[in-house]
């Protein structure tokens, strides 16, 4: 029974890809953030890690002068998803909504994504890559849903029409 405990967890390690895995020695210089003062709003955010070895995405969002949003971008490398369905989170929120985008080709100006909510736990966030819609600006695309074979960035982003703090700690993101 043991060996078959140990093989199983073997062939589902196999079956998932780390994009990221959040630690006390991991390397954020490529983590950007973008707020809406890119367009003249006023939210502000920042993105560290905390002592445990999460990811801290938090800041406030301010629907002033247009703009009401704060995102947090990872430029990876051309990462192949076609063996992969869903994207999975572990993360802790606040209990507020929030984004997860992606792009397969990082010059693209549309996105794909999937909003999920938070509820001041630790959870997994399983989101289905072909469920993602097409956006830009705030507007769906008539274009198809993600069908790609490659993501080439990975955005979190808050912007839920109000003026808010808002905190998020980020554990892992795999592909499964």
């Amino acid at each position: 029974m043991k060996h078959f405990i140990l093989t199983l967890t073997l062939l589902q390690g196999l079956s998932s890809k780390m994009i990221f895995d959040f630690n006390i020695n991991s390397d954020i210089q490529n983590w950007n953030v973008v707020d809406d003062t890119v367009m003249g709003g006023r939210s502000s955010s920042q993105f560290s890690l905390n002592p445990e070895g999460f990811g801290v995405f938090e800041g406030v969002v301010s629907i002033e002068n247009n703009g009401g949003f704060s995102s947090l971008r990872y430029r990876l490398k051309k990462t192949e998803v076609k063996k992969y369905t869903k994207i999975k989170l572990r993360l802790k929120g606040d209990g507020k909504n929030y984004q997860f985008r992606v792009k397969n080709n990082s010059r693209d100006y549309h996105s794909y994504i999937s909003t999920f909510s938070t509820n001041n736990d630790w959870q997994n966030i399983e989101i289905t890559l072909k469920d993602m819609y097409p956006s830009f600006r705030g507007r769906r695309l008539n274009i198809p849903n993600f069908s790609h074979d490659f993501i080439e960035q990975i955005v979190f982003l808050i912007g839920n029409k109000k003026n808010e703090e808002f905190k998020l700690m980020i554990d892992t993101i795999e592909l499964i």
